[in-house]
């Protein structure tokens, strides 16, 4: 039993090493370094260095070798979120929407208020010129958070695209607020200001 412990405990030691090596290499931009020190101990059935390795992979820009390293930590923690957002960022380099706007929705569906999920799969559709998803999304973010000027402005620029002007109009006010003389809530402004001078004129009477 006691030789069991000496062994797991000299087990432990050594993965330190190893993570510590890989950690030093990684913050001295060797990245290259850093993966090959971790695959002298990978073990396809260990999460955390299929999380580090498609991290590393996706530091090194080798985005087609990060995927499968995250796919199969997601496998092995299926809830785990941090693993999805880590296979977010291959998908994301090398465009592949689709497949984002996937682990984004299984993000939702563990965590619904998840805020990272929630405001760019918000952009995703926001891009796509789905502005009433857009909405339902970035609602949910600035619910939680008022104060964010990311979340506020796209969700008031997802209003305005929408023709929700009045909505838009006190969004674009809050932006200001946040980060006064924002030139995009000025330029969403202008426009409010421009449509209402169109569509809002009282006709003269004439006596």
């Amino acid at each position: 039993m006691m030789l069991g412990v000496v062994l797991n405990a000299q087990h432990i030691t050594e993965l330190q090493s190893v993570y510590s090596k890989s950690y030093t290499a990684e913050n001295q931009g060797n990245y290259i370094e850093a993966i090959s020190e971790m695959k002298a101990i990978y073990k396809e059935e260990d999460y955390i260095s299929n999380l580090r390795l498609g991290w590393l992979n996706y530091l090194a820009k080798q985005y087609n070798e990060s995927i499968p390293y995250y796919k199969t930590a997601i496998t092995l923690k299926p809830y785990a979120i941090e693993a999805r957002l880590g296979c977010v960022k291959p998908l994301s380099a090398i465009g592949n929407w689709e497949k984002v706007k996937e682990q984004y929705l299984e993000i939702l569906k563990i965590d619904p208020l998840n805020t990272t999920a929630n405001y760019w799969l918000g952009v995703i559709y926001f891009n796509r010129k789905d502005f009433k998803t857009a909405i339902n999304l970035f609602e949910k973010v600035v619910n939680l958070y008022p104060l964010d000027y990311d979340s506020v402005i796209m969700l008031a620029w997802s209003k305005l695209n929408n023709s929700n002007y009045a909505d838009a109009k006190i969004l674009l006010q809050q932006a200001l607020i946040i980060r006064p003389n924002d030139p995009s809530a000025s330029n969403g402004m202008q426009l409010i200001s421009k449509w209402l001078e169109v569509n809002l004129k009282t006709p003269v009477l004439q006596k």
